[in-house]
C-alpha cells in the first residue's frame, strides 16, 4: 500500500527510531500551517512497510513529544493496520507558534524541514504578535468618514447597510474607536503615496514628484494605476496587413506589482508603498521584505502569506484582488524573477521599459509652458549665468513675479540651479508638462 507523497502537512518515517527527526519536522509543519501528521512504519516514497509495535512504544512518542517540543502540544497518537502492517500516525495541531524541537527551531517548506535562524524567528515572532496589526493600532483620529469607500462599492453595485457598515468592515477595534485601516480607509488622512519622476537611471534628479495619498487608500490605488498607465507610450508597427501596437512596459504587471505593495506592506510601519519612473524602468517598492514563514521559492510559486487579511478581504470585495497569488507568476513570467528585489524590511519590484518603444521626449519649445514661463526658460536656455536681477531687466517681470516663475520651471522638472547663489548657474531640462 502507498500513502502517496510526503507533504507540507505529511511526513514519513520507517521507524521509530528516527523519532528525532519525526519531531522536528512535527514542530517544522506547526510553525508553517499549524498542523501536521507524522507516519512511522512507511518510506519515504510512502510505501508502507510497517513498524515494530512494544509495549510502550505509544507512550515514549507522547513522552518524547512532551519533553522535546516546545510550547507543550498534546498530540493524537494512534495505531492503524494498513495491508497487515503497523503504522503509527501522530497528529498535531496548536497556535502557539513558534514551536521549537530539541531547543531549535524549523520551518516546513515542501517536504523539507528548515531551520529558522536568529533573524527570521525574531521576524516570526513580530509576525505573531502583529498578525493584522492593524485592526488593532487607534487610529490618529476619532473622527473618521468614509464617503469616498461608501461611494467604491456602490460603484461596484455593492449594497451597503449605513448602520453596520464600520462593523461588517472592522474598522473598529475592540476598545470600539477607529483602528489603523479605518485611518487608511477614510476621507481624509496623513499617508502619502507618491509618485516620483526622475531624468536619468538615478535619484539624482527629479522631474516630478506626484501626491496621490491623503484619501481612501483604494481610491489613491486607483489613481496610481491610471496616472503610471498614462505614462506608457505605444509605439505602433506596419507590416503589410498586420497591424503591432509595442507598451513602454506590460500594465497587468505593474497593476499587480503596485496592488500587492498596497496589500502586503506593514503599515503599521507608517512607510507606504511608492513608485519611482526612472528612464529605462519603473519600481514599486514596500516595506517589510517576505514574511519569515515564506520561502523566496514559495513566494516565486504564487502561495500568499498576507500580512493584512482584514484589508485583503475589503480589496477582494471592491475587485482589486480576484485571484490570490496570480500577481508574482504574473510578473515573472513577463520579466523573471529578476524582477524582484528582496531585501530584509523591503520588496522593490522592477519593470524594465520595452526598449523599442522610447518614453515622449517633450521639446524645449513645448507650448505647455505658459508665455511668461517660455520667455524666463528661454533667457536661462541663452544665458545660463543670468542673476535674478538680470532677469528682470531682460523680461520686463517684476522680481517677485520672476521668483515665482523660477519656482514653477523647478517644480515642472525644466530648471535646476547648480552651484551657490553667487556663483552658479542654471540648468535647464526637457519640458515635463504641468500637471
Amino acid at each position: 500500500m502507498n500513502l502517496g507523497a510526503e507533504t507540507e502537512w505529511v511526513e514519513f518515517k520507517r521507524t521509530t527510531g528516527e523519532l528525532r527527526e519525526g519531531l522536528i519536522s512535527l514542530s517544522s509543519m506547526l510553525n508553517k500551517h499549524g498542523y501536521g501528521t507524522l507516519y512511522f512504519g512507511v518510506r519515504d516514497d510512502g510505501e508502507v512497510t510497517g513498524q515494530q509495535i512494544g509495549d510502550r512504544t505509544l507512550r515514549e512518542i507522547s513522552q518524547a513529544i512532551a519533553s522535546h517540543i516546545k510550547p507543550q502540544i498534546i498530540p493524537t497518537i494512534t495505531l492503524e493496520l494498513l495491508t497487515d502492517c503497523n503504522v503509527i500516525k501522530v497528529y498535531v495541531q496548536g497556535a502557539d507558534t513558534p514551536y521549537s524541537a530539541y531547543g531549535r527551531y524549523f520551518m516546513r517548506s515542501y517536504d523539507e524541514d528548515r531551520e529558522i535562524s536568529p533573524a527570521q524567528l525574531r521576524a516570526l515572532l513580530l509576525d505573531k504578535a502583529d498578525s493584522d496589526i492593524i485592526t488593532k493600532i487607534t487610529a490618529p483620529d476619532t473622527v473618521l468618514g468614509f464617503r469616498q469607500l461608501r461611494t467604491l462599492y456602490a460603484a461596484r453595485g455593492l449594497s451597503v447597510n449605513e448602520e453596520s457598515f464600520e462593523q461588517n468592515l472592522g474598522l473598529k477595534s475592540a476598545g470600539g474607536g477607529y483602528n489603523l485601516m479605518a485611518y487608511l480607509l477614510c476621507d481624509v488622512n496623513d499617508v502619502s503615496i507618491k509618485v516620483a519622476t526622475f531624468a536619468g537611471l538615478d535619484k539624482s534628479l527629479l522631474l516630478r514628484r506626484k501626491e496621490f495619498g491623503l484619501r481612501c487608500l483604494p481610491l489613491a490605488l486607483e489613481q496610481v494605476i491610471s496616472y503610471v498607465e498614462s505614462l506608457n507610450d505605444t509605439a505602433v508597427t506596419l507590416g503589410g496587413s498586420a497591424r503591432v501596437e509595442e507598451r513602454l512596459f506590460e500594465p497587468d504587471a505593474f497593476r499587480e506589482a503596485w496592488i500587492n505593495a498596497c496589500l502586503h506592506t506593514r503599515w503599521d510601519r507608517l512607510n507606504p508603498p511608492a513608485v519611482y519612473v526612472f528612464s529605462d524602468r519603473l519600481e514599486v517598492i514596500s516595506t517589510g521584505g517576505l514574511p519569515a514563514d515564506l520561502s523566496e521559492e514559495e513566494f516565486f510559486r504564487g502561495i500568499s502569506r498576507p500580512v493584512n487579511l482584514k484589508l485583503q478581504k475589503i480589496f477582494g470585495q471592491l475587485g482589486f484582488v480576484e485571484q490570490i497569488g496570480h500577481g508574482i507568476p504574473l510578473i515573472i513570467a513577463k520579466y523573471g524573477r529578476q524582477a524582484f528585489e528582496i531585501m530584509d524590511n523591503y520588496l522593490n519590484v522592477v519593470i524594465p521599459f520595452n526598449r523599442r518603444v522610447q518614453p515622449v521626449k517633450r521639446s524645449t519649445s513645448s507650448p505647455e509652458l505658459n508665455e511668461a514661463q517660455q520667455n524666463i526658460y528661454n533667457l536661462l536656455a541663452k544665458t545660463p549665468q543670468f542673476t535674478i536681477e538680470a532677469l528682470v531687466k531682460a523680461s520686463g517681470f517684476s522680481d517677485g513675479y520672476v521668483r515665482k516663475i523660477l519656482s514653477q520651471l523647478k517644480d515642472l522638472g525644466a530648471l535646476r540651479r547648480l552651484g551657490s547663489r553667487k556663483n552658479g548657474h542654471w540648468q535647464v531640462q526637457g519640458i515635463v508638462p504641468p500637471d
